[in-house]
């Protein structure tokens, strides 16, 4: 399935992003947590690609294993890092060649230990010139990111709003949003996107706090706020992990349930490999809602 007729069907699209496992044993563990969130019957999921592609023979296998083995509709990252031209060409022969139909197409960030994105010789500056390179060459149903707070070398929103545009315009079907933790950051993108002109579904994208060190590091990477009221809930938690998940969950929650009234396509969850968090979140959006409006 091209996830873009999923948002056409008139009812929230709900989406779960992996990560390749790196050892046989995060192998297992990963395999469990798909298990259990198998069952929550998701859209679809994504496999990311690590740091300068580190991960890539992994996200391919896994891709393939999701889409075929357990028949989960799958979306398999690629980004710019470390990749010449040919390199994402044969790539995309290859998920092709295994069945997958959707691609997230990313700059991606730089490798641990570099502190800016390198282009290499022969290969992209931007997703926007991934995103025309697929699209001239393959019939693959791509995705893009936004960011409802911009990306961090973005000189300002307006700059930021002008690069999604671009990534729509050179083929692109859909937008899935950075981490965010305040509904009206992604109405407020939304409706910036709309009076742009940009038409396609956007995606918001909800990490559930489970790790307060992690959750700091994250945010850090890609520019996003930790709103006060949850950084005092998270402080007032701070060595009960218990309480921390629950905190997390709680505002993931309600968040979620605020975009989709709102009028959200769905929700996309960065799931960590963890399924607890994302159980529990789901279990609470499982009544019927009406179409999304925007």
């Amino acid at each position: 399935m091209r996830i873009s007729e999923a948002f056409k069907l008139g009812r929230p699209v709900y989406s779960f992003e992996f990560f390749p496992p790196k050892t046989d044993q995060a192998a297992r563990d990963l395999f469990r947590t798909i298990d259990e969130l198998q069952v929550l019957r998701p859209t679809f999921v994504t496999v990311t690609y690590g740091a300068g592609g580190s991960t890539r023979e992994r996200t391919i296998e896994l891709a393939t294993e999701l889409k075929h083995r357990i028949r989960i509709e799958v979306a398999a990252h690629l980004t710019c890092v470390g990749h010449t031209a040919p390199d994402i060409a044969r790539i995309c022969e290859r998920l092709r060649a295994n069945g997958i139909e959707n691609v997230m197409a990313l700059r991606g960030d730089p490798p641990r230990g570099d502190l800016a994105f390198k282009q290499v010789e022969g290969g992209f500056a931007h997703a926007t010139e991934l995103i025309r390179f697929i699209k001239e060459r393959f019939d693959f149903c791509v995705g893009a990111a936004a960011y409802p707070e911009k990306h961090p070398e973005s000189i300002s929103l307006e700059d930021d709003l002008r690069w999604a545009g671009a990534k729509i315009d050179a083929g692109a079907a859909f937008l899935t949003t950075q981490l965010f933790f305040e509904a009206d950051a992604y109405f407020d993108l939304v409706r910036k996107a709309r009076a742009a002109g940009i038409r396609a579904p956007i995606l918001p994208g909800i990490m559930p706090v489970t790790n307060i060190a992690q959750i700091e590091r994250f945010t850090k990477l890609c520019g996003a706020t930790i709103p006060a009221r949850l950084r005092a809930q998270l402080a007032a938690a701070d060595g009960d992990e218990r309480a921390v998940v629950r905190v997390g969950i709680e505002w993931a929650t309600a968040q979620a349930e605020a975009l989709l009234a709102g009028g959200a396509p769905g929700v996309h969850l960065y799931t960590l490999n963890r399924s607890f968090a994302t159980r529990e979140i789901f279990a609470r959006l499982r009544a019927e809602r009406p179409p999304a409006v925007i």
